[in-house]
């Protein structure tokens, strides 16, 4: 644990989840590969979709509205929606066939594996602070058996911009009944966390379990640490 400043009093605690309570990298891959195996199999018009064309599809959704960035759900549909009816799939059955596979990639993407050490650790922190979760992605919190582990789950997207973007940070605070400055907000983005929390005010610890180096921060975390475990030090 590396202390770059000053712990301030908290009176909250906000997580990330992806890459923070639990390994994500491995699990999008396989439900990328998954998704478009699906895709590939279902309809017959887009049996030659790759992930090249697929990507240069999202690439090109988000280009023409750049929006779509801080709402990763809306922005997947919208390139499901745009690939099929590109293939030649009527835009009335477009938009009915890719609520189905926006839904397929969700559960496929949710089949995570939180290790039992992140979940006692939320149990050990809930018995001191209030604790939330804020993301930018679209896990099924419920399905990874994380629900009741938070106060509450706020993700980007429906009228709140992506960290590191004030709109998520702001929410939680008001909800809890404190100020940005109050919350000690965890996560693994120099960008989206570090950065996203501390030029709010808010205290940030980087999660940094490959010991990476700091590289292009912004701002220097709070603290930095290879194992969250050292949270339960700073009670």
């Amino acid at each position: 644990m590396i202390f770059y400043k000053t712990l301030r009093p908290f009176k909250a605690i906000s997580f990330d989840l992806d890459d923070t309570l639990y390994d994500n990298e491995p699990v999008i891959k396989k439900a990328e590969q998954q998704f478009l195996a699906y895709l590939n199999n279902t309809y017959e018009k887009l049996a030659e979709l790759d992930e090249r064309r697929w990507n240069l599809y999202k690439a090109l959704m988000v280009k023409e509205d750049p929006s779509l960035k801080h709402d990763v759900t809306a922005w997947r549909r919208a390139a499901i929606q745009r690939v099929m009816i590109v293939h030649g799939i009527a835009p009335v059955h477009a938009i009915t066939y890719s609520e189905t596979a926006l839904q397929i990639f969700i559960a496929l993407r949710s089949e995570v594996n939180v290790p039992n050490q992140s979940i006692e650790l939320l149990q050990q922190l809930a018995k001191h602070y209030p604790v939330v979760a804020i993301t930018n992605g679209n896990v099924d919190v419920e399905k990874i058996g994380l629900q009741d582990k938070f106060q509450f789950v706020l993700k980007a997207g429906n009228g709140f911009k992506s960290k590191p973007d004030i709109a998520l940070f702001q929410q939680a605070a008001d909800q809890l009944g404190i100020q940005i400055s109050d919350l000690l907000h965890v996560g693994d983005h120099l960008n989206s966390d570090v950065f996203g929390a501390q030029q709010h005010d808010a205290q940030a610890v980087w999660f940094n379990p490959q010991g990476s180096a700091l590289n292009g921060a912004k701002l220097l975390p709070t603290i930095e640490m290879t194992d969250l475990q050292d949270l339960l030090k700073l009670l």
